[in-house]
């Protein structure tokens, strides 16, 4: 029988990801040079203090590109001794270190700017530099769509935050020419307000994508689909009744480890319950990519119609009390009068601690003569969000 490989069916996937990454973040810093060069020449010509931060801004996102293509090779680096499960959060510390240099430019120019009002100096709009800056919004405008439309479709956290920027650079462009024709006209020189204003929206934008990246950092739930996904790929095997505390480790862009427990009848033998656990490793890597490190068995009777009754009563009576959002791993031990079974209480119960003991006490006023063994779990990604 001939062997199937199941170690890098998304490799070609991979490459692709990364040459996308890496062509769209060398176009990023071409844009961004010229743009660059030719604000700071207009802006230190006119005195435009606007235009010459804008010049700034560009040398950064320029630099923000470069470190979106170091931190894809990093990422791209295969495992190691020190690093088994590869290096795939570098992309999320480049993406960290581009939010970093956006608030960085913002506190900048947000200095700048007061200074600026503190002791002002009238600008010298010329009509080339007015073009400059009309050409600079387009070409924002145009950069910063692909760059997160290209970052959205290859899960590159980096991408987006480049393409975020590029908009704000944007918005900040057509301030800057707002400016300019409200001076050419009534004379009247908001350049310096102006740029407080922008540098308040620049760190607003930094500092958002800061919390954005850290969250992913600390290992922030997963989302619905991809939960979705993986409970029904588990549930496709028809010997799996129910899945349960499904707990995910995210190791990059894409890159998840995955284990939790499955509810099988308790006629499968040992050899049956192995075979069914590779067989759903494998299909969970080939189909999703995510690897599968550990899956512990649940197991009943389906066949003892007083089991099941049980089993149904007391889900229901969990079920009843407030922020209870899951009742699962049941087991009855009639020999020795136990009852076993796990509890999920939503984290947005103001006392976890108390409704668990609120879900036992219930069970225990109906089930006086059995020992009673609740587990408290963890919502790891039981979302809320699927009731709503």
């Amino acid at each position: 029988m001939k062997a199937t490989e199941t170690h890098s069916p998304h490799a070609p996937v991979e490459s692709n990801r990364e040459h996308t990454i890496i062509r769209t973040s060398i176009l990023g810093i071409i844009a961004n040079i010229f743009l660059s060069a030719f604000k700071a020449g207009v802006g230190l010509l006119s005195h435009s203090i606007a235009i010459t931060l804008d010049s700034v801004n560009n040398l950064s996102d320029a630099a923000s590109s470069l470190i979106t293509i170091i931190g894809t090779k990093l990422a791209k680096k295969q495992p190691d001794r020190k690093h088994p499960w590869g290096h795939g959060r570098a992309e999320y510390l480049s993406s960290m270190i581009i939010a970093v240099i956006i608030v960085y430019a913002g506190i900048t120019s947000f200095v700048e700017s007061v200074r600026k009002i503190v002791t002002p100096q009238a600008p010298d709009y010329s009509s080339a530099a007015l073009i400059i800056v009309s050409v600079a919004i387009i070409v924002k405008i145009l950069l910063g769509l692909h760059f997160r439309r290209t970052g959205k479709r290859v899960n590159s956290e980096s991408l987006i935050n480049s393409g975020t920027d590029a908009l704000m650079d944007a918005v900040i462009s057509v301030s800057t020419l707002a400016a300019a024709i409200i001076f050419l006209i009534w004379n009247i020189s908001l350049e310096a307000w102006l740029g407080v204003l922008i540098s308040i929206a620049i760190i607003k934008t930094g500092t958002d994508m800061l919390i954005r990246t850290i969250s992913h950092l600390l290992g922030q739930r997963v989302s619905v689909d991809t939960v979705r996904k993986v409970r029904e790929c588990i549930m496709s095997f028809p010997q799996v009744y129910g899945v349960y505390d499904l707990i995910f480790h995210d190791y990059g862009p894409d890159r998840f480890n995955c284990s939790g427990h499955i509810e099988v009848p308790d006629s499968l033998s040992a050899r049956e319950i192995d075979q069914l656990q590779r067989q759903i490793s494998i299909e969970l890597y080939v189909r999703h990519g995510i690897v599968l490190t550990a899956l512990s068995v649940y197991t009943f009777n389906d066949e003892d119609s007083r089991e099941k009754a049980v089993r149904s009563r007391i889900y229901d009576i969990a079920m009843s009390v407030d922020h209870v959002l899951e009742a699962h791993g049941f087991y009855l031990d009639e020999e020795h009068k136990r009852i076993q079974f796990d509890i999920i209480v939503s984290f947005d119960a103001p006392d976890r601690d108390a409704v668990y003991n609120e879900a036992v006490r219930r069970v225990k006023e109906e089930y006086k003569d059995y020992e009673l063994f609740c587990t408290l779990d963890m919502d790891f990604s039981l979302s809320e969000q699927e009731d709503k």
